[in-house]
C-alpha cells in the first residue's frame, strides 16, 4: 500500500524475468560473506557490494589469490583497479557499477538500508541490483519481513552463528583480557582509552572511520599479527571486518548519527558485539570505562539475536529529470511510492546542489541537459573533509566552473592544491586533516573525463595519500603502542624463551627491545618505564638474563687485578660496574665484602666471586699499606728480639690510629723509649716528628685514600661522606665538623684553620727550628715566603698554623741605617736575655729523633720551653733598648735614619704547673725593693701593679698575706758554699775598715 492508502505503484527495476533474489539472513559470525564469495566464484562473472572500503579490499585480495589479478576489479570511491576484462567486481555499495551485466550479484549488510545517512543507497541496490543467474541479499534476520513485503517471490536462507555470544559484565580497561576490542563513538574516547591501554598493557591498534584505507589496513594488521593484543575502534569494526577478537567492550553506548546523539539500538549493539568469537571460538561482550552496564533486556536480545524487525527503509527517487534545475529539484523531492520506503533526509549531494543552484553564475550555466547533469555529478563528490556545508559548496563550485570553462580541470589549478598537502609534519590530527583533503583529490582523479592527464594525477594523489597514511600509522603506533612492553608481555604470556643480549656498554636487549642496563650483576630497568611496565621489564630481564649472569659470574671469578677497582666510597668495581661493597670487618685492615646483584647466580659461583674479591682486596692492602702490615706483625710477634713492651705499646696505638698520631697523646712514653727501641720502630717505617708520629709511606695519595676508607668503615661511618683530600694538596681548609681522626688517617694534621699534610708540617717545623737557632732573632724568627709555600697558604691561615704550634707573634722596632740597611749591631743587639725562650728551647733537641726536636708541648716538664721563656713578654722591650744603646756607641746620630717594625714569632709562655701551696712572697717595707730568689743584691723590675700610673694617683698599698717560707737544709752543699761566701765577704770588709781609719 502507498502512503495515500492506494495500491502500491510498480517500482522501476531490473528485468522481472531474472530469478527471484535470495535473502541470506542471520547474526554475525555465520559465514554469510564467505558463502557469497563461494557462490560468486561458482559463476562465470559476478559482483558483490560491501559496506566498507576496508572489507572490500580484504575480499578483493582473497579473490585475487584464487583467480588472479586479471579477472578481478576493485571499485571504491577512492580506489579503482580495473583490468581490461574483469570477470568479478568487488565494490563498495556506493560504487557498484550497475551498468555491467553479471551472472551473480550480492549486496552485503542490507540492514543498513534503514540508516539515515547511507540507507537510500542500500535501498537502491535492493531495488535495482540483480544478477542474471543469482542474486543474494546478506544481512540481519530483522530484514526478513520487509524483504518479503518488497519482493515477491523471494527465498530465504537462514544461517546460524558458529559460536555463542555471552555477556561478561563490566571490566576495568586494565583488566580486559587479551584479544579484546574496545569500542567508542568519538575520536576523543578512542584516543583516551588507547593511551590508557598503552601505559598499562603495552599498546593498542586504533581504527576510526576517518582514517584512510591504507592506515586502517596497517592498524588492523598490527592487531592481527599479534604485535598488540588490544584494538580500540569506532563502530567501523561492526561492518564485516573479520578480525580475531575474543571480547568486545563498549566504552560508550551513545553515538552521533549526523543529527543528534542517541543511544544505540539493540540490533546495532549486537552488530558490534558480534565481532567477538570469530568462527568456532566463543565470544563475550561487556562494558568498560564509564559505560553503564547493559540492562537484562538488552543482554537477552543480543545473546538470543532477537530484535524488532525493520519496518521501513530509506529511499530517494532514482528517476531524475535534468531538463531544468527546478525539474531536478522536483524529481528529488518525489514522495515514496510505498509505505515500506521512507523518504530519506536530504543528503550531502542534495544540499550541495541546492546551494550551487542558488548561485547566479552557476544557475546561468546549468540550465539543463548535460550542464545540469554535470552539476549533479559534481555535487556527489563526498565531503571527506567534514567541513562546513558552505565551504564544501565553494570547493564544488570551483571544480564545476573549471570543468565548464576549461572542459577539464587544468593541472596548474590542481597542482598547488595537492602540493600544499604533501608534507608529513604535525601531530595525528594535522596529518588526518591533510589525508581528508587529499581523499577529495584522489576521488576526483578517478573521474578521468574531468581531469587533464588523469592517470598522472591518480598516481600523484595516491602517492601523497599513501605517504600521509604511512606517517599517520607511524604516529598512531608511536603514541598508542609501546612495542617493547607488548613484545615482552606476549612472550611472557606464552611462556616462550626470551632472546636476550647485553651490549658492550651494558644495554640489555630482550627480543630486540631495550629494557634497561646491566651494571655488574645488577639490572637497572629503563627509567622511562613506570608502574606495571617496569615490573614486566624486570620480569622479562630476570628470565632472559639468567644465562648471561652465569657467564658474567664465571668471568668475574677469574678476573685479573687490572679489571677490578676499589672506589673511595668502598665500592668494588668490575669492568667499571659495581659488584660488591665493603662494610666493617673484624679488624681495621680486614673489612667484610658484600656482593651486589648476584642473587640469581648459583651459590657455588657466588663463593668463587667472593673469594676472588677478597684476594684482590688483601693484595691492595698489602701493597699500599705494607709498612702498616709489617707493624701489625711486629706487634703480634712473640720473637724475643722483637719490640719491647713500651715500643709495642707505641706501635699498637699507631695501628689503632691508622699510622699517624700526635706526640702529645703519648705523654712520657716517648721519653722513656731507649735508642734501641726507637731504632726498631724506625726500621718498621715509623718517623718521630717534632709534632707527630707517622709513617711517611702512608702519606702517598693511594695509601692515604685507602686508609681514609678503612677508617670510615671501622668507625661505622658512611664512606661516601668522607672523601679523601685531593692528591697533591699540602694543606686544606679544616672543617670543624669532621673528626681529627679523619685528617690523621688521610695524612693531614689539623693546625688552626687548616689541615696540613704531616710531612710538610714537619718540614715547616724544621725550618723554624733552624731560623730560631741561626737566624737574626735568637729564639725567634720572622715568617718567610718559603715557610708559607711549604704549607700552601699565607695570611691569617698561616698565622693560625703557627699559633697551633705554640708560637705567638710580636712586633718590635729595629734601627735602620741611612742607606736603608739595618744599623750595625742591630742584629747582634737582638740578644735574648738568659731566661728568654730561645736558647733554652734548643736544649730539647734529641739526637736520636732524626734531627727533630722534641715537641715542646710533650717534652719533660722539668725543662720545657715554656718554663725557660716565662719572661719572653718583657724580652722585646729590653732588646730594643739594648739595640738602641749599642747603635749609639758605634754609629753617629746622623747615620741612624729611622727604625722599622718587624713581626717576629716566639714560643708562647706557658703557665707553670700549679702546686698545692702558693710560694711565699717576701715582705716589703717602705722603699724596699723586690729581689729575685737566687740573685741577692740585684734590683728586680717592679711589678706592673706597683708602677705609678701616668697622671693618676699613686698605687694603693697591697696587703701581703703571710706565706710559708721554705727553710733551707743547713747540711746541703749550697748552704756550705753560701756560708763560705759570707765569711769571705766579712773578711774583706774587715780588711777595708782599718785602711779607711788610717
Amino acid at each position: 500500500m502507498s502512503l495515500t492508502g492506494q495500491p502500491s505503484p510498480r517500482l522501476p527495476g531490473p528485468d522481472r524475468s531474472a530469478p527471484p533474489p535470495i535473502g541470506v539472513l542471520g547474526p554475525t559470525n555465520t559465514g554469510k560473506t564467505h558463502y557469497a564469495i563461494e557462490r560468486m566464484l561458482a559463476h562465470r562473472s559476478g559482483m558483490i557490494g560491501l559496506p566498507l572500503r576496508l572489507l572490500a579490499r580484504e575480499v578483493y585480495d582473497r579473490i585475487v589469490e584464487r583467480r588472479g589479478a586479471r579477472d578481478v576489479a576493485l571499485i571504491t570511491g577512492e580506489e579503482k583497479i580495473t583490468p581490461p576484462s574483469p570477470r568479478y567486481w568487488v565494490c563498495t555499495v556506493e560504487a557498484m557499477p550497475l551498468d555491467h551485466e553479471v551472472e551473480f550479484m550480492a549486496v552485503d549488510e542490507i540492514q543498513l538500508a534503514a540508516d539515515l545517512e547511507r540507507g537510500r543507497v542500500f535501498t537502491s541496490r535492493l531495488l535495482y541490483a540483480r544478477g542474471t543467474a543469482e542474486t543474494l541479499f546478506l544481512g540481519s534476520e530483522t530484514m526478513r519481513p520487509i524483504l518479503r513485503s518488497l519482493f515477491s517471490p523471494i527465498r530465504f536462507l537462514s544461517r546460524e552463528r558458529f559460536s555463542s555470544l555471552t555477556y561478561a559484565g563490566p571490566k576495568k580497561v586494565t583488566r580486559l583480557p587479551r584479544r579484546s576490542a574496545v569500542v567508542g563513538f568519538s575520536s576523543d574516547t578512542v584516543y583516551a582509552v588507547a593511551e590508557l591501554i598503552r601505559r598499562q598493557r603495552g599498546g593498542a591498534a586504533v581504527i576510526l572511520g576517518a582514517l584512510s584505507p591504507r592506515t586502517r589496513n596497517a592498524q588492523a594488521a598490527l592487531y592481527q599479527s599479534g604485535e598488540v593484543d588490544y584494538l580500540v575502534a569506532t563502530d567501523a569494526i561492526g561492518m564485516g571486518l573479520n578480525m580475531d577478537i575474543d571480547h568486545v567492550a563498549f566504552a560508550s553506548r551513545r553515538k552521533f548519527d549526523g543529527y543528534a546523539r542517541r543511544p544505540l539500538r539493540h540490533d546495532e549493539l549486537a552488530q558490534i558485539a558480534g565481532r567477538a568469537g570469530r568462527h568456532m571460538r566463543e565470544g563475550t561482550f561487556g562494558v568498560t570505562a564509564d559505560c553503564p552496564p547493559f540492562e537484562d533486556e538488552a543482554v537477552a536480545a543480543i545473546e538470543e539475536h532477537e530484535f524488532d524487525p525493520v519496518r521501513a527503509v530509506q529511499w530517494r527517487s532514482e528517476q531524475l529529470d535534468f531538463s531544468s534545475v527546478r525539474a531536478l529539484s522536483h524529481s528529488l523531492d518525489q514522495p515514496s511510492p510505498r509505505i515500506e520506503l521512507k523518504r530519506a533526509p536530504p543528503g550531502e549531494d542534495e544540499l550541495a546542489f541546492h546551494r550551487l543552484a542558488a548561485q547566479e553564475e552557476i544557475a546561468r550555466i546549468a540550465t539543463g541537459g548535460a550542464a545540469l547533469s554535470l552539476l549533479w555529478e559534481v555535487c556527489q563528490i563526498p565531503d571527506f573533509r567534514k567541513t562546513a556545508p558552505d565551504a564544501h559548496a565553494r570547493l564544488l563550485a570551483d571544480i564545476y566552473k573549471q570543468i565548464v570553462s576549461e572542459s577539464r580541470i587544468k593541472s596548474d589549478w590542481l597542482e598547488p592544491r595537492l602540493a600544499s598537502l604533501d608534507r608529513t609534519d604535525g601531530d595525528i590530527d594535522a596529518i588526518s586533516a591533510r589525508i581528508a583533503h587529499v581523499r577529495t583529490w584522489t576521488y576526483l582523479s578517478h573521474r578521468s573525463a574531468w581531469l587533464e592527464n588523469a592517470a598522472y594525477w591518480q598516481e600523484k594523489a595516491r602517492a601523497v595519500e599513501d605517504s600521509l597514511s604511512d606517517a599517520l600509522h607511524e604516529k598512531l603506533t608511536q603514541r598508542f603502542v609501546d612495542r617493547r612492553t607488548s613484545v615482552l608481555m606476549k612472550k611472557l604470556k606464552d611462556d616462550e624463551p626470551l632472546l636476550a643480549g647485553v651490549t658492550d656498554d651494558g644495554e640489555v636487549i630482550v627480543e630486540g627491545q631495550f629494557v634497561g642496563r646491566l651494571l655488574g650483576f645488577e639490572f637497572i630497568v629503563d627509567p622511562r618505564a613506570r608502574g606495571l611496565d617496569a615490573k614486566r621489564m624486570r620480569a622479562a630481564a630476570d628470565q632472559a638474563l639468567a644465562s648471561v649472569l652465569a657467564v658474567r659470574a664465571a668471568a668475574l671469578a677469574n678476573a685479573t687485578n687490572d679489571e677490578l677497582t676499589l672506589r673511595a666510597d668502598g665500592a668494588l668495581l668490575w669492568r667499571g660496574a659495581q659488584v660488591a661493597r665493603l662494610i666493617k670487618g673484624p679488624t681495621p685492615l680486614r673489612p667484610e665484602i658484600v656482593l651486589s646483584g648476584v642473587d640469581a647466580v648459583s651459590p657455588h659461583l657466588r663463593g668463587r666471586i667472593k673469594d676472588r674479591l677478597t684476594s684482590f682486596l688483601a693484595s691492595r692492602v698489602e701493597i699500599l699499606l705494607g709498612d702498616l702490615i709489617a707493624l701489625t706483625h711486629a706487634v703480634n710477634s712473640t720473637d724475643a728480639d722483637g719490640l719491647g713492651s713500651l715500643a709495642r705499646g707505641v706501635a699498637f696505638r699507631l695501628l689503632e690510629n691508622f699510622g699517624a698520631m700526635s706526640r702529645a697523646q703519648f705523654g712520657d712514653e716517648l721519653k722513656q723509649l731507649d735508642q734501641n727501641e726507637r731504632g726498631k720502630l724506625r726500621k718498621l717505617g715509623v718517623r718521630f716528628g717534632e709534632y707527630t708520629l707517622y709513617m711517611p709511606s702512608l702519606l702517598k695519595p693511594a695509601p692515604a685514600r685507602l686508609l681514609t676508607l678503612l677508617w670510615a668503615l671501622w668507625s661505622g661511618r658512611n664512606a661516601a661522606d668522607f672523601e679523601p683530600p685531593k692528591a697533591g694538596l699540602v694543606s686544606l681548609a679544616a672543617d670543624n665538623d669532621l673528626p681529627h681522626a679523619y685528617y690523621y688517617a688521610s695524612g693531614y694534621r689539623p693546625s688552626g684553620t687548616r689541615a696540613v699534610r704531616i710531612d710538610m708540617l714537619e718540614r715547616l717545623a724544621g725550618q723554624i727550628r733552624s731560623e730560631r737557632k741561626d737566624g737574626a732573632y735568637r729564639g725567634g724568627f720572622e715568617a718567610s715566603p718559603q715557610m708559607m709555600s711549604l704549607v700552601g697558604c699565607s695570611g691569617e691561615d698561616f698565622e693560625s698554623i703557627l699559633g697551633s704550634l705554640g708560637y705567638r707573634k710580636q712586633s718590635i722596632r729595629i734601627p735602620v741605617a741611612a742607606n736603608g740597611e739595618p744599623a750595625k749591631n742591630d742584629t747582634a743587639s737582638e740578644q735574648s736575655p738568659p731566661d728568654s725562650g730561645g736558647p733554652a728551647a734548643e736544649q730539647d733537641i734529641s739526637p736520636h729523633d732524626d734531627g727533630a726536636t722534641v715537641d715542646p708541648a710533650q717534652s719533660s716538664p722539668d725543662a720545657t720551653p715554656a718554663d725557660s721563656s716565662t719572661n719572653a713578654d718583657c724580652a722585646a722591650p729590653q732588646s730594643a733598648a739594648i739595640a738602641a744603646d749599642s747603635a749609639g756607641e758605634n754609629e753617629s746620630p746622623a747615620a741612624i735614619r729611622a727604625e722599622r717594625e718587624v713581626v717576629i714569632w716566639r714560643l708562647a709562655p706557658r703557665k707553670p704547673p700549679r702546686s698545692k701551696h702558693r710560694p711565699v712572697r717576701p715582705e716589703r717595707g717602705a722603699g724596699a725593693s723586690k729581689t729575685k730568689a737566687g740573685a741577692p743584691g740585684r734590683e728586680a723590675r717592679p711589678r706592673k701593679f706597683d708602677r705609678p700610673r701616668a697622671g693618676g694617683p699613686p698605687p694603693k698599698p697591697h696587703s701581703i698575706r703571710p706565706q710559708h717560707r721554705k727553710v733551707a737544709d743547713p747540711n746541703s752543699p749550697f748552704a756550705v758554699l753560701a756560708g763560705l761566701k759570707d765569711e769571705l765577704v766579712k773578711s774583706k770588709t774587715a780588711d777595708k775598715k782599718p785602711e779607711k781609719a788610717n
